[in-house]
């Protein structure tokens, strides 16, 4: 029997790996039915969350103007950089990769690289 929802989001610990966690959005995916959308698609909805996030960052942490009468439409910073995560382990799932080995590839490049500035 598949768990529900509620029952995988109550076993979400801190102590959970980022493996379990992209577990967990797989299988979250799957009850909202969401398992089956189009890369593309996937794709366009991580971008959107990030001009989210954008937006976000821009009325908490910028002096930019904003429009005061959409307020409301603005969600905190932590909520869309959750949200950019969880859309960014659903492109992960859908093209089989791993995030977490990703990571250490990726990391184990970047480790012998110079970061200077000009």
């Amino acid at each position: 029997m598949e768990k529900s929802q509620l029952e995988l989001w109550n076993n979400l610990k801190e102590t959970n790996t980022l493996r379990e966690v992209q577990n967990y959005v797989k299988s979250v995916n799957k009850i909202r039915g969401f398992h089956k959308q189009e890369i593309t698609k996937v794709m366009l909805l991580l971008l959107e969350e990030v001009g989210e996030l954008a937006k976000a960052i821009r009325r908490n942490a910028t002096d930019i103007a904003i429009d005061k009468k959409k307020i409301n439409h603005y969600d905190t910073v932590e909520e869309e950089i959750a949200d950019v995560f969880y859309m960014l382990l659903c492109v992960c799932n859908d093209l089989d990769i791993d995030l977490y080995s990703c990571i250490k590839e990726k990391e184990a490049k970047n480790i012998n690289r110079i970061w200077e500035k000009e």
